[in-house]
């Protein structure tokens, strides 16, 4: 292991990455910051990042870069041309893709890296958790790639989140994250509309959450889910266009497979945020199907 903590630049401030890269810094890691729009990185320059103009400018010698951009297109870019990612890496610095960009974009990704960049140690590792659980390091890593290639990964996932799940070579984890939002959305979509079967016969969110609570059918993220259905506040953990992104991501990468609940949820929530209920949390669907009423 390093004797000191590797220098770590993150890519891409949205509500995870700006977490990260906030956990980064509490922890002592010398912490680099590159977001398109650079007024998102100004809490974290006053708590002691350092701020690069470009990409290349933000990883040059750095030992670990974490990408966490929103889709395939816009994380290829920062990884290519002259002023980005792969230019301006160390050599044998290590890169964590961390988004979730689907099966596709990350093999894309992983090939450009093989010829541009053979040097370099690729780890697949989107995570599992949405925002709040980022902000206090409570997330999942799934993480996929050579674990002996880059010891400086383990000190990183450390500070970010409460565990990591190693799931083989490089890819694995891209795969394993859509197994594991296929389930979350369907079991969002669920409670929604058990919700609204509830508030037909007159039962509150509280009169059912009674019931489910303490057994098997009462996990703590549809409690989280319910008490917005409760209150009426959306303020998105994450929001339903990106839980639409990963459906259509699942989909794409099981053509070959029948998933009709899937397929059913894709139009719902494809309509849903058609009516402008996008930009709240995946939890407004419940809202959504009591306004169609």
């Amino acid at each position: 292991m390093m004797s000191q903590k590797p220098s770590v630049a993150v890519l891409g401030l949205g509500a995870m990455g700006h977490a990260f890269a906030a956990n980064l810094l509490k922890n002592g890691f010398e912490t680099h910051v590159w977001n398109r729009t650079a007024s998102r990185g100004e809490a974290l320059v006053k708590a002691g990042a350092k701020q690069g103009k470009t990409v290349r400018e933000t990883v040059e010698g750095v030992d670990v870069v974490i990408a966490m951009l929103a889709d395939g297109p816009t994380t290829q870019s920062v990884f290519s041309g002259d002023d980005g990612l792969l230019a301006g890496l160390k050599q044998g610095g290590i890169i964590a893709q961390m988004g979730t960009i689907g099966v596709e974009a990350n093999e894309a990704l992983m090939a450009l890296i093989k010829q541009q960049r053979p040097d370099a140690v690729f780890f697949d590792a989107p995570v599992s958790g949405t925002k709040t659980p980022a902000e206090n390091a409570q997330i999942v890593v799934l993480a996929s790639g050579d674990r002996e290639a880059g010891p400086a990964i383990e000190p990183v996932f450390a500070a970010i989140s409460k565990g990591v799940k190693w799931l083989g070579e490089a890819g694995r984890a891209s795969k394993m994250k859509l197994v594991v939002n296929a389930w979350l959305i369907s079991m969002m979509q669920g409670i929604a509309e058990s919700a609204q079967l509830a508030d037909e016969f007159g039962f509150t969110t509280d009169d059912l959450w009674n019931v489910l609570e303490g057994g098997p059918l009462a996990p703590g993220y549809i409690k989280v889910k319910m008490d917005m259905f409760k209150s009426g506040d959306y303020t998105p953990q994450m929001h339903l266009t990106w839980a639409l992104k990963d459906i259509n991501l699942a989909l794409k990468a099981g053509e070959k497979l029948q998933l009709p609940l899937m397929n059913s949820i894709n139009q719902t929530w494809q309509s849903a945020v058609d009516a402008g209920y996008g930009e709240q949390d995946l939890s407004v669907v419940y809202r959504y199907l009591g306004d169609k009423k």
